[in-house]
Order: C-alpha cells, then sequence, then structure tokens
C-alpha cells in the first residue's frame, strides 16, 4: 500500500531524500527561533549577521570556484584531483586572511564602526576554511549520489548550531552563542562528508600534483568567470546587510536578518534541495541529448506548485506571525517581510535552476548576471540613502526591481536549456 506513494522516478527519490534531511535540519533552527530572539538581542542578531556577511563574501571565492566543476569529468580520478585543488586555494586563502587580520584588526573594526566584531575577525580564516571545505565536500558528494550522507550531515550541522546557540545564550549575554555555534557545526558537518572520501584509498591515491596542474588548466573558465561572477552574488546578497548597518542601523539589521532566516526556509530546505538533484540530472541530460528542457520544465513547475501557497499564506500572516512567534519587539520585521515576500518567491524558483548556467558551461553570463545584481543592490541602496528614504520605502525600490531581474533570468534560463539547437 506504502509503496503506491514512494517516487518513482530517480530524480524525486534523491530530491525526497535530500529534501527529508534538510527539512528537518532547518526545522531544527526555525523550532528554536523564538527562544533565540527572546535571548538575544535585535542588536545580536545584527552583529552575527554582519559577521556572516564578511565570511560569506570570502567563503564564496575559498576553493576559486573550482568545486562546481567537480560535477563535469566523466572519471572521478579527475573530480578527486578538483577537489584537492580546491582545498589547496581554501588553505591559501585561509592563511592569507590570518596575516591580514593578525595586521590590520584595529583598522578592520573602525572601518566597520563596530567594536564587538574586532574579536571575532580572528576566527574568520578558519570560518572561511571550513566554508570552502563544506562546499568542496558537497559537490563531490553530490557527484557521488551520497545523497543520504548529505542529508545526515546537514542534520548534523543544525543540531550543533542549534545546542550551541541556545546553551551559550542562556549563560553569557552577546553574540559569542550565535557565532560560536555557526563554526563548530561546520566542523561537525564537514567531518561527517569528508569521511566518505579519506576512506576511498585507492581514489586518494590518484592525487598528484601533475594532475592537479591539468584540472586546473581545463577548467580555468570557473575561476576566470564563475568566480566573479560568484562573488557578484554573494556581496549582492551580503553586501546588502552591511550596508544596511551603516546606512540605517545594526538593530535594523538584525531585523531584516530574521527576515531572511524565515521567508529563506522554502529555498533553504526545498530550493537547495531540488537544485542540487537539478544539477546532477540536468548535467545528465545535457551529456545524453544536448539539451536539459525537459528536466528544467518539470522541476520549474514542482517549484511553482510548491512555492505560490507557501509564500502567499506567508503574505497574509507575516506581521502576526513574527509577533507570535518572536515576541513584540520582531513587529516591526514583520512588517518588512510582507514587502519582500514576492521577491522571496520568484528568487526561490530562479536561483534553484540557476545551475543551468553551469551545466553549460556559460561562466562569462553568470559573471553579468551576478554584477548586474550587485550593482542594482548597491545602487538602491546608495539611492535610498542619498536621498533620505526611511528602511521601508527602499524595501519596496528593492523589492521590485529585483523581482523583474530575477524573472529574467528565469526566462534566459529556459533558453538556454535547450542546448545548442537554439542558442
Amino acid at each position: 500500500m506504502l509503496n503506491r506513494f514512494k517516487p518513482k522516478s530517480e530524480f524525486d527519490r534523491n530530491v525526497l531524500t535530500l529534501m527529508t534531511g534538510t527539512t528537518i535540519a532547518q526545522a531544527i533552527p526555525i523550532a528554536i527561533t523564538p527562544i533565540l530572539t527572546r535571548i538575544y538581542t535585535p542588536e545580536d542578531f545584527g552583529v552575527f549577521t554582519f559577521f556572516l556577511a564578511i565570511t560569506a563574501v570570502f567563503g564564496s571565492i575559498a576553493n576559486g570556484k573550482y568545486e562546481v566543476a567537480i560535477m563535469l569529468p566523466k572519471k572521478d580520478e579527475d573530480a578527486i584531483n578538483i577537489f584537492a585543488l580546491g582545498f589547496i586555494i581554501s588553505s591559501a586563502i585561509s592563511f592569507f586572511l590570518l596575516v591580514l587580520v593578525l595586521l590590520f584588526n584595529k583598522y578592520f573594526v573602525n572601518l566597520s564602526g563596530n567594536e564587538e566584531i574586532g574579536i571575532w575577525l580572528y576566527f574568520l580564516p578558519i570560518t572561511v576554511f571550513l566554508s570552502g571545505l563544506w562546499n568542496n565536500l558537497n559537490f563531490f558528494n553530490n557527484r557521488k549520489k551520497k545523497y543520504k550522507d548529505l542529508a545526515k550531515a546537514t542534520i548534523i550541522k543544525s543540531m550543533v548550531l542549534a545546542t550551541i546557540q541556545l546553551s551559550i545564550g542562556f549563560i553569557k549575554s552577546g553574540v559569542t552563542g550565535l557565532i560560536s555555534g555557526q563554526i563548530l557545526s561546520q566542523v561537525f558537518a564537514n567531518t561527517k562528508l569528508l569521511l566518505n572520501i579519506i576512506q576511498d584509498k585507492v581514489l586518494i591515491s590518484k592525487i598528484s600534483k601533475t594532475k592537479v596542474r591539468t584540472v586546473a588548466k581545463k577548467y580555468i573558465n570557473f575561476p576566470k568567470f564563475l568566480l566573479w561572477g560568484g562573488l557578484a552574488n554573494t556581496l549582492f546578497l551580503n553586501l546588502t546587510n552591511i550596508l544596511i548597518s551603516v546606512f540605517y542601523s545594526i538593530t535594523t539589521l538584525g531585523y531584516y536578518s530574521i527576515i531572511q532566516r524565515l521567508l529563506g526556509i522554502p529555498s533553504s530546505f526545498i530550493g537547495q534541495s531540488i537544485g542540487q538533484v537539478f544539477y546532477q540530472q540536468a548535467t545528465k541530460e545535457k551529456q545524453q541529448t544536448g539539451s536539459s528542457i525537459k528536466t528544467f520544465n518539470s522541476t520549474v513547475k514542482k517549484l511553482i506548485i510548491i512555492g505560490l501557497p507557501t509564500f502567499t499564506i506567508l503574505f497574509f500572516i507575516a506581521e502576526d506571525l513574527f509577533v507570535f512567534a518572536f515576541g513584540k519587539v520582531w513587529r516591526e520585521a514583520g512588517t518588512y517581510a510582507q514587502i519582500v515576500i514576492p521577491l522571496f518567491f520568484i528568487r526561490f524558483i530562479s536561483s534553484s535552476v540557476s545551475s543551468t548556467l553551469d551545466t553549460f558551461e556559460k561562466q562569462k553570463i553568470a559573471l553579468y548576471l551576478n554584477l548586474l545584481l550587485l550593482v542594482s543592490t548597491t545602487s538602491i541602496l546608495l539611492y535610498s540613502s542619498f536621498v533620505g528614504y526611511e528602511f521601508q520605502k527602499f524595501l519596496y525600490l528593492f523589492s521590485t526591481l529585483l523581482s523583474l531581474e530575477y524573472l529574467l533570468f528565469l526566462i534566459y534560463y529556459k533558453k538556454l536549456s535547450y542546448g545548442l539547437k537554439k542558442n
């Protein structure tokens, strides 16, 4: 009887596996958020978000974007050497950041205008390294179809994060618990996925300097174009947070961070899971037929069916939901959330299938699209600050313009997925 309800296609089974893990993983921090918002202040969340913004920018380039190429080679031997290349680059970047932090810590603190961030800058190099390793491990385990292990690692990461943030938050005020949980959760999650690689002694033995240099040259377009596109995308997502704290306040950033946490749930546990499997299946279809349109159309259909009712309900209950779940002090965040819900919906769909660009190796286009997002966001913030817009008015402008851009991106992804015949 139950077999009738089990997914029949490999795509749906893989999505379900990842979605189950990420659903549990996302449910944990969401479940404890009402507690966190009562033991940490909006200012604490603002500092935490500011730290994450800095680490995310450097973490996005930690592997030189070579990790994305792990999916492409037919031989695992080439893939493991790409993994090794990413590891080397990540280590070098982290060491460089350590030197910078040791030499210029006070300068960076003064530049940010936030004294509390100073001590945590010393943890920036290790956090960036762990972030790069996590990306590397995700792509390699995805290649090997280790979806159950990916799901388990995500759950472990979430459990450790929640445990540390709650335990330290109850005994110590300030942002210590939030940031410590973030760092240690990465350690545990990475360890889980790393075991799948180091246990394969034969595969590890195929790593060599010559082969690393070979794959570095073969997939040079990834750091040449995708790295800058990825950096632009990360800057777009995180520079917004940094500039909000500069042009408005760290408390406003705290409110906005909770909006991102709540409205980002569909993208985090549904969109990300579908996106991972989409990339694998789209790449496979492209290798066999030269096109990925079937995978693209079926994936977008699933995303709309899931996303439309979810975001519609959130729109009507956002303000009351924030007050009920997080406390009266967060009502303002609920008001802001209603404004940006259309943006989060269209981004949920578009971002989930954005790996179409990687499938067809359109790294230069990815760079241009991300630069467009970065320029748009920065321009809106600068303009809003210049004319004296209050934060709410800035959000209306921000949500409208970026929603249109993501819609245009989605149209382009579909055209691209037809393959060589229509490009």
